[in-house]
This record gives structure tokens, sequence and C-alpha cells, in this order.
């Protein structure tokens, strides 16, 4: 999987001082690169990676830059996004008929954002809405322009001073994530960037555009993705005069086009990835030990933070962060992708592999793309992901994985989320886990929390009524959703720990009645929790059939009368706890000392932290390098496909 093309990389210190020099003939220009930084990723159509395979055909070269080009000794040799003023893209400025180039676009939207205005900024893969982080007037009126109530947002700080030392690595690494660190760091910022929680998401200016305006505003800013929520970001000029206007105050455009729209990268201060995409991508990845002559494989993720993987030889590669299948604009940025990525590195895959739900857009695509097929349980790919980030080898037998996610299908078509698997590259056996709960009202289970409230509670809790914990139910027309669950009508059985985490928010009163983003009442529930640092409880989830016991969960839980921030932290550790005795008596009984952790509730520190603390004499491998949940999923698809090919098994569909 040899390829010429690198991840765009953050503006490089020679860069950077160069265009803050007076005299420089880049002074000031908002598109200075070299060989070691700028756009690369974004900009290409087609290989060979050259400029006039590259959105840069548009800029033909002056003489200065085409000498600097073709020097061997200059550091912009063979630089294809090389550009000066005279001959490069140019700044634009445009709002309510009112029109500024270079300088002047730079300083009108300078002017605006001062004035609490909000403005739309075009980037490396994508658009931005910028505002002043400090100004509550202004974070306001974006959240409500974008209906994006309560979604934490993302900000870009002039410097990383006063941040800690393992975020500011981070932070000025050619990657430049978004780094995850706690609020006390960054306190003046409005309280509105990251209610009910105690991290935001900071970066530092990745292109000399956001530099030149970090440098003269010297506040942080809002830098969140230029979309409507539950849409794609804008990447065309013409997009996002369209879709933003009704958000933006003034654009300040650009005459470099995106071809690959890329979204920044989210990792934790412990280097932790959430998000993996620009900076990342398309760096290949070396697959374990035992992995050799694979053949091509496209595995095609799943349907929610969806990344695809293509799989040969030795080695496999993630596209970027792409997000949810279901939206049309994300589908034709997906369909753009992998025709670059086939492009990039020659690729024909002999067969193409999906999740095993049946419904999925990806599995759709999959029977459309006349090749043999391959499925692979939803869960199984989780950890096989994992395993695969820490080289596990191919021969390395059995490990015991725990899997916790909202969703996913498992064997026979039930629905997983909460499962203690046996699992190696081929083989997935189902051991326990969480029992299996409705969902009352089928997705909506996944919008409104006391739905899960209430189906617990009629499952786990006779006299639930007489609970304060219940008046979110109590508020809505249970009975109805009642009778619905007890006939079976659109309340599919799961088992859900994001559900149960829905559950345990809305009894606590930290969730709302319908979500406005995905993961927030479990995410209100750990900042709820990690309030507490911990604290003696009653409460615990013993085994029955090696199932957590959700009864007496439920009934300790809701008789133990303590402040909220201690009953969340209690749920957490029982949680880990019933877990943990089901995953130590599995693995024990089979001689395994390695147990494996996935799905997207692994993002969950508290949890995470109190598994590790009650498995402490196993090695323990967790997701870092690569999502824990469905980003890293394309991953497990491919290796687990891979193993079962060079194990001689078909397994074509």
């Amino acid at each position: 999987m040899n390829t010429q093309i690198v991840p765009d990389a953050a503006t490089c210190p020679a860069c950077l001082a160069e265009m803050n020099t007076p005299g420089e003939r880049r002074y000031r220009y908002p598109f200075i690169n070299c060989t070691h930084c700028g756009p690369r990723f974004t900009i290409i159509r087609a290989m060979p990676y050259d400029r006039p395979f590259t959105v840069m055909a548009a800029f033909p070269l002056c003489p200065a830059c085409d000498k600097e080009y073709r020097d061997p000794l200059d550091r912009r040799f063979h630089a294809q996004p090389v550009a000066c003023p005279e001959c490069g893209p140019h700044l634009e400025w445009v709002s309510h008929g009112e029109h500024a180039e270079q300088e002047a676009a730079l300083q009108a939207a300078i002017a605006q954002l001062k004035m609490g205005n909000i403005v739309a900024i075009k980037g490396i893969g994508g658009f931005h809405l910028a505002c002043d982080a400090r100004n509550s007037n202004a974070v306001a009126t974006l959240r409500a322009r974008k209906h994006r109530p309560a979604k934490p947002l993302a900000v870009m700080l002039p410097v990383a001073d006063g941040l800690p030392d393992a975020a500011r690595q981070l932070l000025t690494t050619p990657a430049a994530p978004i780094v995850l660190v706690d609020k006390k760091y960054v306190p003046e910022l409005c309280d509105d960037i990251a209610p009910d929680l105690n991290e935001v998401g900071v970066m530092l200016p990745a292109n000399p555009l956001q530099h030149l305006l970090l440098q003269e505003l010297q506040c942080p800013l809002v830098m969140t993705s230029g979309n409507l929520s539950g849409k794609p970001p804008a990447i065309s000029n013409e997009q996002a005069l369209a879709d933003l206007q009704g958000i933006a105050d003034g654009f300040l455009i650009h005459n470099r086009d995106i071809v690959q729209r890329m979204d920044d990268s989210v990792v934790r201060e412990s280097g932790e990835m959430l998000r993996r995409s620009r900076g990342y991508v398309p760096d290949a990845l070396v697959l374990p030990p035992g992995f050799k002559n694979v053949p091509p494989v496209l595995c095609l993720g799943a349907d929610l933070k969806n990344t695809f993987c293509l799989v040969r030889g030795e080695q496999a590669v993630l596209s970027q962060h792409l997000g949810d299948l279901s939206d049309d604009g994300i589908q034709m940025q997906w369909r753009e992708a992998l025709r670059l990525m086939q492009n990039i590195y020659d690729f024909t895959p002999q067969y193409v592999v999906h999740d095993v739900h049946p419904g999925y857009v990806s599995s759709q695509w999959a029977s459309e793309m006349n090749m043999p097929t391959q499925t692979v349980l939803h869960h199984h790919a989780h950890a096989a992901a994992c395993l695969a980030e820490h080289q596990w080898p191919l021969d390395g037998g059995d490990v015991i994985a725990l899997t916790l996610d909202g969703i996913g299908m498992g064997e026979n078509g039930a629905l997983w989320g909460g499962e203690c698997l046996r699992v190696n590259y081929r083989e997935c056996e189902h051991l326990g886990g969480l029992p299996a709960v409705a969902l009352p009202g089928g997705d909506l289970a996944a919008t409104q929390p006391w739905r899960n409230l209430l189906a617990q509670c009629l499952r786990f809790v006779p006299e639930w009524q007489n609970y304060s914990e219940t008046a979110s139910v109590q508020q809505q027309n249970w009975s109805v959703l009642a009778r619905a669950i007890e006939r079976g009508i659109n309340a599919p059985l799961a088992s859900s720990c994001g559900r149960l985490f829905d559950a345990v928010a809305a009894a606590l009163g930290c969730a709302p009645a319908t979500l406005s983003y995905e993961g927030e009442a479990a995410c209100a529930l750990e900042a709820l929790a990690a309030s507490c640092h911990g604290v003696t409880h009653p409460v615990t989830m013993p085994l029955v059939d090696n199932q957590l016991d959700l009864a007496t969960f439920w009934q300790q839980w809701l008789n133990w009368q303590a402040p909220v921030n201690q009953r969340a932290w209690a749920f957490h550790d029982a949680l880990a706890q019933g877990f943990a005795a089901l995953m130590r008596e599995q693995a024990t009984m089979r001689g395994i000392t390695t147990l494996v952790f996935s799905g997207g509730v692994i993002h969950n520190r508290l949890l995470r932290a109190r598994l590790a603390h009650y498995l402490a004499d196993f090695t323990l491998l967790f997701p870092q390098s690569l999502p824990a949940g469905d980003g890293g999923l394309s991953l497990g698809q491919g290796v687990i496909a891979a193993a079962r090919w060079l194990a001689g098994e078909v397994q074509n569909g």
C-alpha cells in the first residue's frame, strides 16, 4: 500500500516565521506552505501526486515559485501546493452584498468577530463557523442558528499557555488535532461552550489563515463545523454560501478548492483517539504479525461514524471520518473518498466486507457492488479492531472481549450492546453480558432517555412508581408504551449498555427528555460521576447465569439515598465490577490472561478506569490510536476477513 500521499500537516515553524517577516514575498500570505506542511490529501484529484492532478493546477507557478519548486536544495522542492500572492489562491470576504479581497478580506472578518458576529471560514478540509468563545451572546446565537442547543463546541486558542504538557505536545504535532482538556485550564470560555461536561475540545491554529486570525484577535474562537446540525460540513464556496447564509454574518472564503472533506481529528489528553481524520489519514497501518499476502479487501464499516478500510498485503488504510451514511450529502462524499482512495492505492477489491445488519446502508451498497461479499458481526469487529491496533498476532489465540455500545446486530438477529465474548480473529463466541431489555418506540429509545428508564422499571422494578427517580417517566404518557412493550409492538429487545446509561441519567435528572446529540445523557452522567472522586456504596450487579443482575442493581440503587454525584459514581463502579467479575470468570476457566475492550461506551473514562482497577492482574488492551467506537470498526472487519481468507475459509455471500 505504498503511496506518495501524506496527511495534511499544520503550518511548520519555518513557514510561520516567513509569513510573519516583513519584506518576505509571502509576508501575511494565508496559503503559505512547503514540503513539510500544508494541504495534501484534501487537494488531490488523481494520481500521480503531481501539481496537474491537484486543485493547484488552476494556479500556474510564477517564475519565483517555479524556481523554488525545481530547486532540490529549496524546502519547496516539488511541494505541489506551493504558491505566493502573485500566482496562488486569494482570500475573499462576502457579507450582505459587501466584498473585499486579500488583506482587506481578512480585516473584515476580524472586525466582525470582534463585534460578536459569526463568520464562516474556509479551511483546508471544510468550513468552520467561528465566533468569540468568551462572548455568551455570540455563542448562544450560534447555537440557536445552527440548531445545536447543547453539543459541545470546539475552541481554537491563540497559544497553548497554561495547558498540560501532554495536551501541548499533541496540539503542536503536524496533525494538530482537537484535544479534550479539563475546563479548568481554559477559564476564560463562556459557560455555554460545553454545558454539563468537564472537558472542552481545544486546538491551535493549523493553517496560515487561522494563524493570521488568532495572532490579531488574541482571544479564543469557537471553531465548529460549518454545517447545519446533522448535515455534512460544506466544502465548496457555493455550498457554504447556500447552506450557511442563515447562520453566518459573513464568509471568509478562498478560491482553492477542497476535493476531500476532512474533519478535525479529536483526541484526549491521554492520546486516546476519538475521531481519526485530518492529520492522520491516509497513513497506512501495519497489520499484525502473521497477516501476509492478504488479497485486496474493501471493508465498509458501520453506518454511523463511518470509515471504510482498504486491506491488502500486510497493510490497511482507514478512510477519514465520514459520518452518518443515511445522509445523501455524506453518501456523495463517501463515494468520492472511496474513488480517490482506490485511485491512490491502485486498489481493486476482490471482495467486500460489511456488517451483518441487512438494514445498514453499507450492507445495501455491498449487495450492489457485483463482487463476493462477507459479513462480520458488529461486536466481533469492535474487538478485532482493538486486537489489530495492539498488534495481536494472527496465531495469538483467544482473548476475552468486552464490547459496549448503543446497539449492533449479534447472532441470530439479536440486538447487542453489552457483551462479553471469546474472540480471536476468526471466531466469536458469546459468553454473557447485559440482559436484553425492550427499546420502547424502537429508534426513539436512542433519543429519549426516559423511554429506557421505563423499560428498565417495567422489567426490574415492580414498585417503580413509588420512586421519585421515575418522575421523568411519569410525566409522559407511559401507559401506552407499557402496553406496546407487553405486546411486543415496536419494542425490540436489546442488551444495550448505551441505553442503560440513558436510563440511569434519566433517573438522576441529568438527561433532557429528548437528546440533542448522540451520547448527551451518558456524557452528562459521566461528568456528574467524575465530580464525586469515589465513594463507598452498597450497589452491586451480581452475576446470574452469566448476565449482570439489573434487578438487584435497581433495588439497591433506588433505595440508597446519597448525593446525585455519588449515585452516578456508584453506577459506574457497580457496572465495572459486574463486567469485571464476568470477564474474570470466563477468562480463568479458559486459562486466558488477555482482555480486550471496545465499543463507543469504552470512551467513558471513569468506566475504563474502574474496569482497569478491578482487572489489574490481567493484560488489558484498550483502544488508543484508533477510536473505540464505530470509527475503528472497518479495520476490525478487515482483519477478520483476512484471517478467514488466510485460513482457507470461504465466506462469500
